[in-house]
C-alpha cells in the first residue's frame, strides 16, 4: 500500500492545491458533509486528518467514539469531497500538518484562526489559513444527546 505522503506528493507534482482538515467526524451528519465539500472547494486534493479511536477518547470521554477509527476513516473516504484520509494518534494534528505542508489548512467556525494549531507553520511557508462558518446547527454530541434522551 503507498505511503499517504507518497500519494500527497504524487498529487502535488500533478499541480493540486492540498487541502488538510481534522477531526473525529465520529457520527457522520450533514453539517459534517457540508464542511468538507467547502473544504474542498478551496483546493484540489482533500486531505482528512482523522483522530484515532485513543484521542478521540482523551478528548470526548470514555464513551466515545460510538464508532472505531476504521469504521469512521471507510465513511469519510467514501464521501465525495475527500480524496485521503490519515488517521493520526496526537491530541492534535500538529505533527501531520508539519508532515504533510498543505498549501490550505482548514477549520470549522468555532475556531479562531490565531488557535488553529498548525496555523503558524502553514503560514509561515505562505500557506492558506481558512475557516468556514457552520451552516447545519448539529454535532455528533447533540445527536448522542438526543438518542440518549429520546427528545424530539
Amino acid at each position: 500500500m503507498e505511503n499517504y505522503l507518497d500519494i500527497i506528493e504524487k498529487a502535488r507534482k500533478e499541480g493540486k492545491k492540498i487541502v488538510f482538515t481534522n477531526g473525529c467526524f465520529d457520527i457522520i451528519h450533514a453539517g459534517h458533509v457540508d464542511y468538507l465539500k467547502k473544504a474542498k472547494n478551496l483546493g484540489d486534493f482533500l486531505v482528512v486528518g482523522l483522530n484515532s479511536d485513543e484521542s478521540v477518547r482523551r478528548l470526548k470521554g470514555p464513551c466515545r467514539p460510538v464508532n472505531n477509527q476504521e469504521d469512521r476513516k471507510k465513511v469519510l473516504e467514501n464521501l465525495k469531497p475527500v480524496d485521503l484520509v490519515v488517521i493520526f494518534e496526537e491530541d492534535t494534528p500538529e505533527r501531520l500538518i508539519k508532515e504533510i505542508k498543505p498549501d490550505v489548512l482548514v477549520k470549522g467556525g468555532d475556531w479562531k484562526i490565531e488557535n488553529i494549531v498548525g496555523a503558524d507553520f502553514v503560514k509561515s511557508y505562505g500557506g492558506e489559513v481558512k475557516t468556514i462558518d457552520f451552516v447545519h446547527n448539529t454535532s455528533t454530541t447533540k445527536t448522542i444527546e438526543k438518542i440518549k434522551h429520546g427528545t424530539c
